[in-house]
């Protein structure tokens, strides 16, 4: 990607929140009930700059103008986000009741939606003001709301692909053999910054036997000629995520190491094709998993083939036996089976994918054979 993306607009904002107040209308609910966190970002571009026990609330409701509740101290960074003026701040004052501040704006019988990590403090301060409301989590009612991108946000998507891409490319000049885990994983960091992460969320190094465990966090082992490493990063840029893993090994192979990288690449390739709108979630899960399983790794997958990803590097949808929601086009979201041998070595190839008109694209395109580092 050889520019910059163009930030996103107040009327940008004023068309998810509405989009958000109509789908919650839609799904029977009173409203939706909005704490800080990727939900708040992504519907307003407001990230206060530090989590704090003072009520932040922006409430939506069908028919009504979106609002924001905040504390006053915090006012004049919240009137300074991109999607501000597309609502109305209400602040409320230390030593004040907020809940009775946010009580009007709502029903006082209604069903709300609440972002998954509102705090109980806050809906029990909202409960006693309005004994009559309940509250149900968005996993629960609107498990969907930010999972169908719009152009703006799959450039995004895209440009993190991309930079997740070449940090791949560059750490395979790097040398492996002889050092900590931990140091190719600050390897991997750094070069995520250098490529325009602004976050780095996470930097997996599973070699030899740690690759056996699929969120192995990278430690003091010292990597050595003859293992299989299992590498999974990713952050944030430009607002968005990524993610992607590929699988390395020190020196030349074992024909048993190379027969379950080719597995795992088979059932990579399988799921990203079974990618294309009106089929369901639990469709990619199963076309991945029936190559693993024909070649008798099946109880060696032991994870879900995919999650979402957009202002998270984790959120719905989920690529699982059981979701049957459809693949929608904008939806974005890894295909990621592994093969995991406890005591030995794991494999795991990962790329990004959105769901097209027709199919689906990978927004990831590093190279997926086993590769062979130093």
């Amino acid at each position: 990607m050889t520019h910059e993306p163009a930030p996103f607009t107040a009327e940008d904002y004023a068309a998810r929140m509405a989009a958000a107040a109509q789908t919650a209308a839609d799904a029977g609910l009173a409203g939706l009930l909005i704490a800080p966190g990727p939900d708040l970002t992504h519907l307003t571009g407001y990230r206060p700059t530090a989590e704090t026990e003072r009520l932040t609330l922006l409430v939506l409701a069908a028919g009504q103008d979106p609002v924001l509740v905040v504390p006053a101290l915090e006012a004049p960074d919240a009137a300074k986000a991109p999607g501000a003026a597309a609502l109305a701040l209400r602040d409320w004052t230390d030593g004040k009741n907020p809940y009775a501040v946010t009580a009007p704006l709502l029903d006082a019988a209604g069903r709300f939606g609440v972002s998954d990590n509102t705090w109980a403090l806050h809906l029990l301060g909202l409960q006693r003001e309005l004994p009559t409301t309940s509250y149900v989590p968005l996993t629960d009612s609107l498990p969907m709301l930010r999972a169908v991108k719009d152009e703006r946000e799959l450039e995004r998507l895209a440009a993190a692909g991309e930079a997740a891409d070449a940090a791949y490319a560059q750490i395979l000049h790097l040398p492996f053999a002889g050092r900590r885990e931990t140091e190719v994983a600050e390897d991997l960091a750094a070069l995520l910054r250098v490529h325009g992460h602004s976050q780095v969320d996470f930097t997996v190094v599973g070699s030899g036997p740690n690759g056996a465990n699929p969120h192995h966090e990278a430690g003091e082992r010292v990597i050595q000629h003859g293992d299989m490493i299992v590498l999974d990063f990713g952050g944030l840029r430009y607002g968005y995520g990524s993610d992607i893993s590929r699988t390395v090994h020190v020196g030349e192979p074992t024909a048993e190491e190379q027969r379950v990288h080719d597995v795992v690449r088979e059932a990579q390739q399988a799921g990203v094709a079974a990618v294309r709108p009106g089929v369901s979630c639990q469709e990619v899960d199963r076309a991945a998993r029936a190559v693993i399983t024909e070649f008798g790794y099946g109880d060696r997958f032991i994870h879900r083939t995919g999650h979402g990803i957009g202002v998270t590097t984790h959120e719905p949808p989920y690529m699982v036996e059981g979701e049957e929601q459809p693949l929608v086009p904008g939806m974005c979201f890894s295909v990621e089976p592994g093969v995991y041998l406890p005591g030995r070595f794991g494999v795991r190839i990962e790329d990004i994918v959105t769901v097209t008109e027709d199919g689906g694209s990978r927004l990831n395109n590093a190279p997926r054979e086993l590769a062979i580092v130093e």
